[in-house]
């Protein structure tokens, strides 16, 4: 195999895995389970792998809805919610309190990206 060829079937691979690499669709129940376990874990919480992959799960779903929502505005039509044009800045607690607005018997089938989005439906409604 030639050098032209290993470099196609490399780039090939790479771009085969990339979508693995994304964040996908967390439950809201999966979420809460895991911010409840590193709560518990206190200043400890800090060396867990999932408060990377919970920060990383939110830092995707905000990135999401925000060009969702760019993309609805630069499209002329109605956007769902309205933030502030200086930006917004969400709390740890204020991602906890979307999570845990959702209903208990939904949460299993309730995206994270879903919760967010409704909680900055309720803050920022569009006037």
């Amino acid at each position: 195999m030639g050098a032209s060829a290993m470099l196609r079937l490399i780039f090939g691979l790479a771009l085969a895995l990339a979508p693995l690499s994304t964040a996908s669709a967390m439950p809201v129940s999966v979420f809460l389970t895991k911010a409840n376990a590193l709560k518990k874990k206190g200043p400890l919480a800090m060396f867990s792998g999932d408060l990377k992959l919970l920060m990383n799960q939110v830092k995707a779903d905000l990135a999401g809805i925000r060009s969702e929502r760019l993309a609805t505005k630069a499209a002329g039509k109605p956007t769902d919610f309205c933030p502030p044009e200086a930006g917004t800045k969400l709390t740890d607690e204020d991602i906890v309190a979307a999570m845990q607005a959702v209903p208990p018997t939904v949460r299993p089938s309730t995206s994270t990206r879903q919760a967010l989005k409704a909680m900055l439906v309720r803050r920022y409604p569009c006037r």
